[in-house]
């Protein structure tokens, strides 16, 4: 190839990429500096995890017992987390990528300890059957 040649392709993707940056600033994908998200947004946010902490509390004053108790505790809990980490850390408006890389390892844990939990009955089931000492 030339020097003319690679000139010109250089001119073509440098216009090309200056075309995208255009479009990508006239259609507000990138966020201006110190940008601010409303108010209200923040006090829906509150006002929810205020709700759901109340359910929590309720929970336990209520006199629920057994496995519904902690499955109510552990879904508020979650909910809580999850508002928190969307809104006030803000990965809400992250890369796709990037909260993937954040929260799929917990999920991934959970699952994880969701199969132990499992195999962990069926272990206690055997050694019952196996080794029990017999009268």
């Amino acid at each position: 190839m030339t020097n003319a040649a690679v000139h010109v392709e250089g001119q073509a993707a440098q216009h090309a990429l200056h075309a995208y940056a255009h479009e990508a600033v006239a259609s507000g994908a990138t966020h201006a500096a110190g940008q601010q998200h409303p108010i209200k947004l923040y006090l829906v946010v509150w006002g929810w995890l205020f709700v759901l902490s109340t359910c929590s509390y309720l929970v336990d004053y209520l006199g629920i017992h057994g496995h519904l108790r902690w499955s109510l505790i552990l879904l508020f809990m979650v909910l809580k987390a999850g508002l928190i980490v969307a809104v006030f850390m803000h990965m809400a408006w992250e890369r796709l990528a990037l909260a993937y890389a954040i929260l799929l390892p917990p999920v991934l844990v959970l699952v994880f300890v969701a199969i132990m939990v499992f195999e962990s009955g069926y272990t206690h089931l055997l050694r019952i059957m196996f080794f029990a000492p017999t009268a």
